[in-house]
């Protein structure tokens, strides 16, 4: 194991490399930059002259290669730069936003499971009875919608029609949080208990259920004990996940409901052309994906350990 883990965090290094150097490219191909926004927004008539040194100012006016490895280096000295339309250091900023993403992600996740996996097994148990049509139903029409319009339905009928919750987040707090909580669990719940109702439909037609059966054993001593046991891998790879993806991946409910989250300080970044804001959000969601990836496989060890990592002993 303990070999496999280094391996691993090795791995990440070139990969991490490859993403800051993609993304930095991808910036700098955008059409505008972030001197030629910043003078729009004034509304204010300026010379090439002061365009110029304003971009040799922010260090715009260099080569690529140039301005990628000073930020690499900076980055590597825990230095992240500072934002070009605040003028704040882009970490401290960071590390401001990141309660309010950190709150919306349990939220949601404590959601997700309340809702998928009892649902999923409650399915997979009724199978091609009334309640699997209904809950199936239910995840296709949850799976079917945007999350922006979820967002809105939630919005109208709770926000504005029976005023339960404010419209637009105003403070970091579990009364604001649970509207954009609810917005993205329909849509993680939808799609996992779907999941959870086929791996328990696949552990149900195993011999061992029906060994169990045979022998006198309840079924709901089997189904708790045995086959929800059985599918724990799966439910762990799914929550996992989804966890990396509300990290990374909250940016249009957050803006939807002002959530001061880090996915609206990434939308705010990209209007502005606020690339070492932009970078700093990109890092995020790469060491999230690439961490919670490997948690993700090392979870599989602890929960089967018929699987072994890497075909190596370890």
């Amino acid at each position: 194991m303990k070999h496999y883990v280094v391996r691993r965090l090795l791995q990440l290094i070139p990969i991490l490399l490859i993403i800051t150097f993609l993304s930095f490219g991808m910036m700098r191909l955008a059409g505008s930059d972030a001197v030629l926004q910043r003078m729009e927004n004034t509304g204010m008539v300026v010379s090439q002259e002061v365009i110029d040194a304003a971009r040799a100012e922010l260090g715009l006016d260099k080569p690529f290669l140039t301005q990628y490895c000073a930020w690499l280096g900076n980055l590597l000295r825990g230095d992240m730069g500072t934002s070009y339309i605040s003028g704040q250091e882009v970490f401290s900023t960071f590390i401001s936003k990141l309660p309010a993403t950190l709150l919306l992600t349990v939220v949601s996740i404590l959601l997700t499971i309340v809702v998928s996996i009892p649902l999923g097994v409650l399915a997979a148990v009724k199978q091609n009875r009334l309640t699997d049509y209904v809950i199936r139903v239910a995840s296709f029409l949850g799976n079917s919608m945007p999350n922006f319009f979820v967002a809105l339905l939630l919005m109208y009928f709770f926000a504005i029609r029976l005023d339960w919750f404010p419209v637009i987040s105003r403070e970091v707090s579990l009364q604001n949080v649970i509207l954009p909580a609810l917005t993205l669990a329909i849509a993680m719940s939808a799609k996992y208990l779907r999941q959870v109702r086929a791996t328990v439909l696949d552990e149900l037609s195993k011999d061992y259920v029906a060994g169990a059966k045979a022998r006198g054993v309840k079924f709901s001593v089997t189904l708790a004990k045995s086959v929800l046991r059985a599918c724990l891998v799966t439910v762990i790879t799914l929550l996992t996940l989804s966890i990396g993806s509300l990290l990374g991946g909250t940016a249009i409910v957050e803006s939807i409901f002002m959530w001061d989250g880090v996915g609206k300080m990434a939308v705010d970044a990209i209007n502005m052309r606020d690339y070492p804001m932009i970078q700093a959000y990109v890092m995020w969601m790469a060491i999230i994906y690439v961490c919670v990836n490997l948690i993700t496989d090392l979870s599989y060890r602890v929960l089967d350990p018929r699987i072994r990592l890497g075909g190596a002993k370890s």
